[in-house]
């Protein structure tokens, strides 16, 4: 007799994580099938649920000026939905053989088991973060949750002073530089990468670098943290390298994140180079028939490489969600693939990229004829044109265009979406020459910047036949 039997004709859905993907794939189970048909029990560890952690970095430096404008469903909403929504309880094992999790009230202690029919795995990602001596002293802050994030913003409003080390160059990292520049800082950031911005290939990095540096941001590259020093009061007090001591009256870690995975890990569920589940197509995790994964927890395939990768973005998370939604109540939906586009800021510069970079590239064999051009965001002669940097990256003799990468003032960022859906779409640069994009002088110029980069790549490749 199966669980669902011995409660009638209902089943049981338990999701475990009450973010994105989580709530996402709830919110659309609950709208498939309502409470008589599907009882669905949602487990969230945090004080928090349905929140934009992408909009933490902006809501410390100001931008956001309040921290509930993050949150797009209370958990009251969502138990007005008939969804059982559980917060600061945390699921500490699970049992897919007898189809059931553990989980424990972390203000009571108390612990409890759950069976399940279907089960949604979304436990996102936890930040990397190093061992290192004084890396746990007061002070030092990642930005991962809103909790994080009001963390941090108590320590700035007790902090005399106005010292801030940012340990990493990704996203987040150049993110908080910004929000700590804003909140009048003066910020270092230590980087282990030859460049900042890891993401795109060095000599687009060294565009940001020195933008980043044309601030008034301290950028140290090449360099590893070995040790974080406190002084007398217990607090952090400097961030020490091989070569150097950084004064810091605030540290925060941007270093990155990975799939947190030890419960799926525990529990025997398959998982990739990069720690992340896997699943199929209709996020369904392999070999398990009832149980489903989502958001920064699983990895997902890039379809220009062909190859899996763990891509942390709220945009997946909340696809990945619809689509689990979709499927657990009863309806059909899949997510192809991802083609690897972000975008971000850092002041008034804006970094975009989308495809693969050079390493990527090499590392998956394929051959390729790179440029990089330089344009305007808008007409030359209309008023605030800013310059821009693309490079592009198209595959030698076929043309197909493989990856590129935009660093740039107002306007920059956001063209990355034109090489997103060529991307998507299989295109050659040969072809992206011949779209019809929109233009008039406050917008672009006559070629648009993309597609200058695809002129000259398809000159280069026509060259090159």
């Amino acid at each position: 007799m199966s669980m669902s039997d011995a409660r009638g004709a209902r089943e049981r859905l338990v999701v475990i994580g009450g973010d994105a993907a989580g709530m996402s794939a709830a919110s659309q189970a609950r709208r498939l099938r309502g409470p008589d048909e599907l009882e669905i029990v949602a487990f969230e560890r945090g004080h928090f649920t349905s929140f934009s952690a992408c909009g933490i970095p902006y809501w410390v430096g100001g931008d956001v000026p309040e921290r509930d404008r993050l949150i797009a469903r209370t958990a009251e909403e969502h138990r007005a939905r008939d969804i059982d929504l559980r917060m600061r309880t945390e699921v500490t094992e699970l049992d897919p053989g007898r189809g059931r999790v553990r989980a424990r009230d972390l203000d009571t202690g108390a612990e409890s088991w759950t069976s399940y029919d279907k089960l949604v795995i979304a436990t996102g990602a936890r930040p990397i973060r190093p061992r290192l001596p004084g890396v746990d002293a007061p002070g030092v802050h990642g930005v991962q949750t809103l909790d994080d994030g009001q963390a941090l913003l108590d320590t700035l409003a007790r902090t005399r002073g106005r010292r801030a080390v940012v340990v990493g160059a990704g996203y987040i990292g150049v993110e908080m530089a910004e929000a700590l520049i804003n909140r009048g800082y003066r910020v270092t950031v230590v980087n282990r990468g030859r460049e900042p911005m890891a993401t795109l290939d060095p000599d687009m990095g060294r565009l940001v670098h020195r933008a980043m540096e044309g601030m008034g941001i301290t950028m140290v590259n090449d360099a590893e943290v070995t040790e974080l020093l406190t002084g007398d009061d217990g607090r952090v007090r400097a961030v020490v390298t091989a070569d150097a001591e950084y004064p810091a009256d605030v540290v925060v870690l941007g270093i990155g994140v990975r799939p947190e995975t030890s419960l799926a890990r525990a529990a025997g569920l398959p998982l990739g180079e990069h720690s992340g589940l896997l699943t199929d197509r209709s996020m369904r995790v392999r070999g398990h028939e009832n149980i489903w994964a989502g958001g920064d927890c699983v990895e997902v395939l890039d379809l220009v490489s062909g190859q899996q990768r763990h891509i942390p973005l709220g945009t997946h998370a909340n696809k990945h969600g619809q689509i689990i939604g979709a499927n657990v109540g009863g309806d059909y939906a899949t997510f192809p693939g991802v083609v690897g586009t972000a975008v971000s800021k850092v002041c008034d510069l804006e970094i975009a990229r989308t495809g693969l970079r050079e390493k990527d590239a090499h590392r998956v064999g394929l051959r390729f004829e790179k440029v990089t051009i330089e344009s305007t965001s808008r007409a030359g002669y209309y008023p605030n044109a800013s310059a821009m940097t693309v490079k592009m990256l198209a595959e030698l003799r076929t043309g197909r265009l493989l990856g590129v990468q935009i660093v740039g003032r107002e306007g920059a960022g956001k063209r990355v979406d034109i090489a997103a859906v060529a991307l998507t779409a299989g295109m050659t640069v040969e072809q992206m020459t011949a779209l019809d994009l929109g233009y008039a002088p406050p917008f672009s110029p006559v070629w648009d910047p993309v597609l200058v980069a695809a002129r000259k790549a398809a000159s280069k490749i026509r060259a090159g036949s």
